[in-house]
């Protein structure tokens, strides 16, 4: 038995136990943790420090030295997202339906754990203590596997949780972490047995290796190819500020957008306005034929710019004759992540919401609150981008399954 095949079987034994803990014990094993994480700033500080200047000696971009680095606000924030985690209600054995059948069987639809999750991410060192925290809640085992980019913060990370999960009265084996950071111990877990979901959180190569290749159940998350449209009977103010909010208020984020489309009526009179204040940020822009007319110091666009997730201060931009064109493009490079219209026009938005197939469809506002605590589900351990089982931000009970509880008195089947 290999070290991460073991690592699964003690997922699966700390599973267990989580299965029919007391919701006060798994919120105390919560309380303790953002305690711990506060209080050992220090030392999270001093393992992200290490993470940084390595990432720097191999020049590691501007947008993703933001995703790797951690600051005393940063810490703080993720422990206040954990303590909202435990503040949030228990979804397990929460009864959904019920109902009573002719011959007297009492059938209660009830939620349950999925067992053991596991999680395939990079960069973010936030990431290891949002989702141990959403599987805590929801009395899932967890298997951690982070980038070797962010391992030391990683490391300590899952350490101070451990503990303080033991310091709780639960198994430390409730949260694991793979030290291998090799491609061959990810190729392992999306094959380890043990898993109920593997959940891949990062890049497009990163997500499409997972699912071409796992052999366990896969939620489909992350990618952001994101859109935004901008039509002929938009207003043009509104706009440019959710562009500007959109692409800049954080580039390396996946709900950032990352294609600019224009209506060819409007492009004359909002590009240039979009353009200028897009200097603020220095982003550069990418465009069409068309769109270099009007932005001289555009860059040509090509089709791999506009099938390209950039997570940086870049924006490929394109004309187009209508809003059909502009969803017909958007069909052609979406990630299915999340997708924006402006306009004043009600039907021309009710048509876009219609035939744009995404997780979240926005009119007039910006992509950027494709977020679980945006859209009121608390904490998330990823945005599904798939159609099954989850779609959309995913909270606690999309960390759930459901299990019939059958009650009766002696029936049998005729």
């Amino acid at each position: 038995m290999t070290k991460i095949e073991k690592m699964g079987e003690k997922a699966k034994s700390a599973g267990r136990v989580l299965m029919t803990s007391p919701t006060l014990v798994r919120n105390k094993a919560l309380d303790m943790i953002a305690g711990a994480l506060l209080d050992k700033k220090a030392d999270i500080l001093a393992a992200n420090a290490a993470d940084l200047a390595e990432a720097e000696k191999n020049s590691m971009g501007t947008a993703m030295l933001d995703r790797l680095r951690l600051s005393e606000a940063r810490i703080e924030e993720m422990a206040r997202g954990v303590k909202a985690v435990a503040a949030e209600e228990d979804p397990i054995g929460k009864v959904i339906e019920g109902t009573v059948r002719p011959n007297g069987l009492q059938i209660l639809k009830t939620r349950v754990p999925l067992g053991v999750v596991g999680v395939i991410f990079e960069s973010r060192p936030n990431v290891t203590s949002d989702v141990a925290a959403l599987c805590l809640k929801s009395a899932n085992a967890v298997i951690l596997r982070g980038g070797k980019e962010a391992f030391s913060s990683n490391s300590a990370l899952t350490k101070i949780m451990r503990e303080a999960v033991a310091c709780a009265g639960l198994p430390e084996d409730c949260v694991q972490l793979i030290e291998d950071t090799s491609r061959e111990s990810a190729k392992e877990m999306m094959c380890l047995k043990s898993l109920d979901l593997l959940i891949p959180r990062g890049g497009k190569g990163l997500i499409n290796a997972v699912v071409e290749n796992a052999k366990v159940p896969v939620i489909e998350t992350g990618a952001g190819n994101c859109h935004m449209y901008i039509d002929a009977a938009a207003d043009f103010g509104k706009a440019v500020e959710l562009v500007f909010n959109a692409k800049t208020s954080r580039p390396s984020v996946c709900n950032a957008i990352e294609t600019l489309l224009v209506h060819e009526t409007a492009a004359q009179d909002v590009l240039p306005a979009i353009a200028d204040r897009l200097l603020e940020k220095s982003v550069e822009i990418r465009g069409c034929e068309k769109t270099r007319l009007l932005l001289p110091g555009a860059l040509p666009a090509t089709d791999e710019d506009y099938a390209t997730e950039f997570n940086d201060y870049i924006l490929a931009v394109k004309i187009v004759a209508s809003p059909t064109q502009a969803a017909e493009h958007i069909a052609q490079y979406t990630s299915g992540h999340s997708e924006c219209i402006v306009t004043e026009d009600y039907e021309t938005a009710r048509w876009f919401t219609k035939t744009v197939d995404a997780a979240a469809v926005y009119v007039n506002a910006s992509t950027r609150f494709t977020d679980g605590g945006e859209f009121g589900l608390g904490a998330e351990i990823g945005i599904s981008t798939g159609k099954l089982h989850a779609r959309g931000p995913m909270g606690i009970e999309a960390l759930t399954s459901t299990k019939y509880v059958v009650f009766g008195n002696g029936q049998i089947r005729e």
